[in-house]
């Protein structure tokens, strides 16, 4: 197979020439032609779309994120297919995969945790096969940070506390220090900033806000495995949430959330039902 880069590459070249025909033809709900990439959602089974069920439900080979992935969920859909774990595999070894057998005749699904669109790693697959001949797409799947905010009976956006939603990581590993944007969110004031990939970091993200001058008493809700049976929620401030989440013992999923919204307090009745709703021959400034 072609140097993934290099199919990544050629893509990105093709892209700035052209826009893909399919862009505007088909939409997120269709089923097409090739590889679907599939969220499975935040765990629960019954929270895969319908369209992502069918298609697992129809597969012959289901390549899923392992332990990401419910096993109740590849139990109950899929039982009938060959499944595959992702983990430990590259794109050397996961492209030509999925090639041969989509060339093979069978039906091949992608299964994400989550939705493919929120650090999916999704796309450098698809470069991969569209390259090698093999048409690829998405289905959207519910992503961590919903489930979250379900569970703690909540919405991401309040009207008079959060404007405005962000999605993010820490640093470590692969974020560099002047990538990591979690205090420039929280500066704002008005986000709901919602942390992925970081609750082996909590309490050094943490340390960070406060030496930034945040307020230790800012609202922190972490959410370990959103949905599944297991879930469990931490609930507490920047300067009490690390200690929480260490004496509890999670290192990995997690969805970490920071902002008055975690605590659904300070909020102002919306327009939307109110005199907004009854108002008659308002032009669009108005409202």
């Amino acid at each position: 197979m072609t140097d993934p880069q290099d199919a990544i590459d050629a893509n990105a070249e093709r892209r700035e020439a052209e826009r893909d025909p399919r862009i505007g033809e088909r939409t997120a709900g269709e089923k097409q032609e090739g590889i679907p990439f599939i969220g499975a959602g935040p765990g629960d089974p019954g929270l895969l779309t319908v369209t992502g069920k069918e298609l697992v439900e129809a597969a012959d080979l289901v390549v899923h994120a392992g332990s990401l992935v419910n096993s109740d969920l590849l139990e109950e859909y899929c039982a009938e297919a060959e499944q595959v774990s992702s983990v430990g595999k590259d794109l050397e070894e996961l492209v030509p995969l999925m090639r041969d057998a989509y060339e093979d005749g069978r039906t091949v699904v992608r299964l994400h945790s989550g939705d493919p669109a929120i650090y999916g790693a999704a796309l450098e697959q698809m470069d991969a096969l569209e390259h090698e001949g093999v048409p690829t797409y998405i289905v959207p799947g519910v992503t961590s940070a919903f489930a979250a905010s379900a569970t703690l009976r909540t919405q991401l956006t309040l009207n008079g506390v959060a404007n405005h939603v962000a999605f993010t990581r820490p640093q470590g590993k692969t974020l560099d220090p002047e990538e990591d944007h979690i205090s420039e969110f929280l500066e704002m004031g008005d986000v709901t900033t919602c942390i992925y990939l970081g609750t082996h970091a909590v309490s050094e993200t943490m340390e960070r806000l406060l030496d930034a001058g945040h307020d230790p008493d800012t609202p922190v809700a972490v959410v370990y495995h959103a949905s599944w049976p297991d879930e469990d929620v931490i609930e507490g401030t920047i300067g009490t949430i690390g200690e929480r989440v260490e004496k509890a013992g999670y290192r990995a999923s997690a969805l970490v959330l920071i902002g008055d919204a975690a605590r659904k307090a300070g909020y102002e009745r919306s327009y939307l039902y109110g005199d907004w709703a009854n108002r008659t021959g308002d032009t669009e400034e108005d409202s």
